[in-house]
């Protein structure tokens, strides 16, 4: 049976909230994936996630990148973009609350924590990528229409696998961009993919974010095949299976 609980933890002095899913019928340690949310906060697209982790068998863990309480709105560009941008400018501060969410999910006494991996949703897409930039200690990050351009704080050895799900008419993220993210995970040897979807703009999975004048239009057929690819991602990372085409 699916239960689901708020906790509290912390960086430094700010108070942070978590929403975790899992199976309470499970027996033993099990992997957890963490859920970077929006530029809007650890609403009810992010608490969904960590749901269909959980529905996978995973402890889903939605990151609160904020603090406690503190939540955008849909369609308030402006308002989301306030909350957003100190984060995107300081990506020390944004590593910094990743790993606090890693510490506290790995201490959960439900989490296998050598089987830890996470996914970011557009602005979670980069708060992911900036863990894996880190050098955090987790099996792979997976960003979903995320922003994946390098900020100011440098790279350390990346050790995770790295999954990018993209929309090629996403005006939020250029084709130079991609190539340049490509790059940068090539140079550093990263084991990385990158998925793109013809005909699709920004924030294609969430149906809350359809705004195509701003250039955010949901799409039934990328977030479909964006879900059956993350399934994918996290069982070959948790079930240790051999890539596609190597064999056992």
């Amino acid at each position: 049976m699916l239960k689901t609980e708020y906790i509290e933890y912390h960086d430094g002095d700010t108070v942070l909230e978590a929403y975790i899913a899992y199976d309470e019928d499970a027996t033993g340690k099990r992997p957890c994936v963490l859920i970077g949310h929006d530029w809007s906060g650890r609403r009810e697209y992010a608490c969904a996630a960590a749901e269909r982790m959980a529905d996978l068998g995973y402890i889903g863990f939605a990151v609160d990148v904020y603090g406690k309480g503190v939540f955008g709105k849909d369609g308030d560009t402006e308002g989301n973009s306030a909350l957003m941008m100190p984060f995107a400018d300081d990506r020390e501060l944004l590593r910094r609350r990743m790993h606090a969410a890693l510490a506290a999910a790995r201490a959960l006494s439900q989490v296998d924590d050598s089987n830890v991996g996470a996914i970011g949703y557009c602005f979670g897409g980069m708060a992911v990528l900036e863990l894996a930039r880190s050098g955090a200690e987790v099996k792979g990050v997976a960003s979903v229409h995320g922003l994946l351009g390098q900020g100011d704080a440098p790279n350390q050895a990346i050790r995770a696998s790295v999954l990018c799900l993209h929309g090629h008419d996403d005006p939020m993220v250029s084709p130079e961009q991609v190539l340049a993210f490509e790059t940068e995970m090539s140079e550093a040897q990263v084991d990385w993919q990158v998925h793109v979807y013809g005909g699709t703009r920004h924030a294609f999975t969430n149906p809350a974010a359809n705004n195509p004048g701003f250039g955010t239009v949901y799409s039934q057929t990328a977030a479909t095949r964006a879900e059956q690819t993350l399934a994918n991602f996290f069982r070959e990372l948790f079930e240790d299976l051999p890539p596609p085409d190597v064999a056992p």
